[in-house]
């Protein structure tokens, strides 16, 4: 079983005191942040593809530099933007399914360079089970495969044929679907998502939102399996300023095991990363999980652990 860990976003680079991980983790302002963050996690969720006014500026040039900036077993999970499931909501009729593939062909060098994690769709909170109808269509009609593999560039920074080993170039994109309405918490959606083998992503999040439904171990894919936590803050910075002690984190370890023996990939997000507390936290959870820390990892750790005065 393949086991990915990161955060939420990578490209952090103010200090501490503004939300950033300058000085808790970059040690610089000049740090080249993707290439210093990809030596300690061998995953990231790329987020700013969900947000119009940066998604609507991106090329394939910028996946082209991802991949380069990264080692060759580093993958990335990327949100679908806003417009299809905020803007659109998954309606058919506006036509999302050809967004969708815009958004496929923008990083599809992640895809052909064997370095696309998961696709996350992330459902507004206002999208409740009443629209069960709307995404079974949505479901239906997701694009299962590259349509441009045979013709795709021949940039020598990126393989056109696939690792020896990994199918990628004729494997399935794999799909990871976010509820946000607790709406939802009944057997008809995970059935929803076994039949069109995508994994919903489990969560853990502020107790208020009655979402304690998604920390269930959860399996609809045998593919993959996603987990996300959010943070549980309620005030200013809103969950995602956050830092999780080691005892709230202990419960999730059985639920990790649990997953491992029923998935081929387990990818894990830490979102709380206001002030690099997505750093400590994803960390901590590595060690807690029996994976020893690297010399240069546990120093980044102490290092912020010391900034947060955790002892």
């Amino acid at each position: 079983m393949k086991y990915h860990l990161g955060c939420c976003g990578w490209n952090y680079g103010d200090p501490s005191e503004k939300g950033g991980w300058l000085n808790i983790f970059y040690p610089e302002k000049k740090t080249r942040r993707l290439q210093f963050y990809s030596q300690f996690f061998n995953s990231v969720e790329m987020d700013s593809t969900f947000y119009e006014e940066f998604y609507s500026k991106m090329t394939k040039g910028l996946f082209f530099g991802m991949v380069k900036a990264t080692p060759e077993n580093f993958e990335f999970s990327v949100k679908v933007p806003e417009r299809i499931t905020h803007k659109k909501r998954l309606d058919l009729n506006k036509d999302v399914i050809s967004d969708l593939k815009e958004f496929l062909d923008k990083i599809s060098p992640l895809y052909h360079a064997n370095k696309l994690g998961a696709i996350l769709i992330q459902l507004p909170p206002s999208f409740t089970i009443a629209s069960f109808n709307v995404l079974e269509n949505f479901l239906e009609k997701l694009p299962r495969r590259s349509e441009n593999f045979s013709s795709y560039s021949n940039d020598e920074h990126v393989k056109k044929e696939p690792k020896k080993g990994n199918r990628r170039g004729v494997e399935e994109y794999q799909y990871a679907l976010e509820f946000r309405h607790p709406s939802w918490d009944m057997e008809g959606p995970w059935e929803l998502l076994k039949n069109y083998n995508v994994a919903t992503v489990i969560t853990d999040s502020p107790e208020k939102e009655n979402l304690s439904f998604l920390s269930n171990s959860t399996v609809t894919s045998s593919d993959h399996s996603f987990i996300r936590f959010h943070g549980r803050n309620t005030t200013g910075h809103y969950w995602y300023n956050y830092l999780y002690t080691k005892k709230e984190l202990e419960p999730w370890i059985d639920k990790v095991r649990n997953l491992r023996n029923q998935t081929k990939i387990l990818r894990i997000y830490f979102n709380n990363h206001y002030s690099g507390k997505a750093i400590i936290n994803a960390l901590q959870f590595k060690e807690m999980n029996g994976m020893s820390l690297r010399d240069e990892e546990r120093k980044i750790l102490q290092n912020a652990e010391n900034y947060y005065q955790i002892f």
